[in-house]
């Protein structure tokens, strides 16, 4: 089997997570230079646990390691409050 490089992991990562109890959402950037956030955003703790136990994430995290970054970081996050504004959607 050959395997998918960064992007189309990334990808399957997104489908995976999309499929998984919990999913709520992922938002991701990147910068010319490469540099990068992605957020994802779950339901519950559980949720975020059985994300980060899923086998085929394990497989796209040790690559990661391996051939991809140099580092990463994880942060689990809660929110507590979310608002914004978007004339593009403004009802008024």
């Amino acid at each position: 089997m050959i395997e998918p490089g960064d992007g189309e992991m990334s990808d399957e990562m997104v489908k995976l997570a999309q499929g998984q109890q919990g999913f709520l959402g992922i938002e991701s950037v990147r910068g010319a230079d490469g540099i990068g956030i992605t957020v994802s955003y779950w339901d519950s703790e559980l949720s975020i646990r059985a994300w980060r136990e899923n086998g085929r994430h394990h497989v796209a995290q040790k690559r990661g390691r391996e051939q991809w970054y140099e580092s990463f970081w994880t942060r689990v996050c809660k929110v507590e409050r979310a608002y914004g504004f978007d004339r593009g959607n403004d009802a008024s």
